[in-house]
């Protein structure tokens, strides 16, 4: 068994996800989507991470939003998640992983987080008022969910089909969710307007490629120059933005 599995705290039993395993494969700490990410993370919430007394991310995969909120912030982020194979590959370093279906809604984590980290992970869900009223049982009084998802339907391809996504979100989209849960949004931001080009090509590309073949054509970079090159280009853009993206970020907190 290796040192990752050790780790895992086995909460509620492993099960299916909605989600392409080969992407875990793909994305690391020093991929520029990862990467230039974070940096809007940065941008938009740098203060909530600061003052936040307990941090969750909920769908946190093989653990690296957990690992570069340790790295800059010095922060343990609870990582919640039913994908074994991710979980087993954790690159977290401090932070507990715990294999954990948030419908189990345990006691011991109720009203516990007052940031819960929700990234790459609604658009994974059909039902997302139901996935968004459990994540507000773990959420303690004025707690807040960051968000990030995939922006503007527009840019709909088969690696979204093959990521298991099953929409992808502008701010109204996003908006309608917080107000069905009786919630607000505060900070948000578009990014990655300039990739916006690329996302076009992908659709086109994609469309006569292998179903196997999808996540790696789609997501990876295939070489350090290549890699670095789209980190430059994706910082060609100011944050907050309220233009387009092909991501969109916010901030749900209770309404005032």
């Amino acid at each position: 068994m290796n040192v990752a599995s050790e780790r895992i705290r086995y909460i509620s039993p492993a099960a299916a996800v909605s989600m392409g395993d080969d992407w875990y494969g793909i994305a690391s700490l020093n991929h520029f989507w990862i990467e230039r990410r974070f940096e809007v993370l940065r941008h938009l919430a740098d203060g909530t991470i600061r003052q936040a007394s307990a941090i969750a991310e909920v769908g946190c995969g093989h653990g690296l939003v957990q690992r570069q909120i340790e790295d800059h912030y010095g922060r343990d982020v609870t990582g919640f998640d039913l994908n074994e194979l991710a979980l087993n590959q954790t690159a977290s370093r401090t932070s507990k992983v715990c294999c954990y279906d948030l419908f189990q809604k345990d006691s011991e984590f109720k009203g516990h987080f007052d940031l819960i980290l929700l990234f790459d992970v609604l658009e994974h869900l059909q039902d997302e008022d139901e996935f968004v009223e459990a994540i507000q049982f773990h959420l303690a009084p004025q707690g807040k969910i960051l968000i990030n998802v995939p922006a503007l339907q527009s840019l709909w391809s088969k690696y979204d089909e093959a990521a298991g996504h099953f929409r992808r979100y502008n701010i109204e989209a996003l908006r309608r969710v917080a107000q069905r849960n009786g919630m607000a949004i505060g900070d948000w931001s578009y990014w990655g307007a300039p990739l916006t080009p690329l996302l076009v090509l992908r659709k086109l590309l994609l469309a006569a490629r292998p179903s196997e073949k999808v996540i790696s054509t789609g997501f990876d970079p295939r070489n350090p120059v290549l890699n670095r090159l789209l980190f430059w280009l994706s910082r060609c853009e100011q944050i907050p933005q309220h233009l387009a993206g092909t991501s969109v970020m916010a901030v749900f907190e209770p309404r005032r």
